[in-house]
């Protein structure tokens, strides 16, 4: 089975830290994040073997209860994916810059994935929800060619979609603030 990831995201912080609990004793997966984000919800991201994603995502769901407000499962994720989410990439050759920008945590992480698997980019960072309303954001950098791929394939038709921008040249300041 390949490497998966699941999300629960809950209006209510006190049952997302239970949740996250139950998630993680459910099925043997990586607690990637367990933490508040705008405005005032928790999410928690498990990253694993798809059938253990399953399971410890049931758990999750069961437990969230009337708290849920969405959910996302995505097997055999792009390998870049989790360093993204974990702010832990460290880009080789920087290039073209991306943005995708969603309303959605769940439609961030989605665009990111399907971004990677589109296009020869690099994912940079996937931001979600912390001091940004809730929202997600992702930026990769590559070819300009890879990177206007990567983001049309990433926001094509998707729902809680707000906007995106291609920077051919990005200065070296705007980049390292990137990074």
């Amino acid at each position: 089975m390949g490497k998966a990831i699941g999300m629960v995201e809950l209006s209510s912080i006190a049952r997302g830290i239970e949740t996250s609990d139950y998630m993680v004793k459910a099925a043997q997966v990586d607690l990637l994040r367990s933490s508040t984000v705008c405005p005032g919800k928790y999410i928690v991201i498990v990253s694993g073997d798809t059938g253990d994603v399953k399971a410890a995502l049931k758990e999750g769901l069961d437990r969230a209860g009337e708290f849920l407000v969405d959910s996302l499962e995505i097997s055999n994720i792009h390998e870049q994916l989790i360093p993204a989410l974990s702010g832990t990439v460290i880009v080789e050759e920087p290039g073209a810059v991306g943005v995708l920008e969603f309303y959605s945590v769940a439609s961030a992480i989605l665009a990111a994935d399907e971004a990677a698997k589109a296009a020869q980019i690099t994912l940079i960072e996937v931001r979600i929800g912390f001091a940004i309303g809730g929202k997600g954001f992702v930026t990769l950098t590559g070819d300009v060619g890879a990177v206007r791929a990567a983001i049309q394939a990433a926001s094509e038709n998707k729902e809680l979609f707000v906007a995106s921008t291609v920077i051919p040249r990005p200065s070296p300041q705007v980049y390292q603030s990137l990074l």
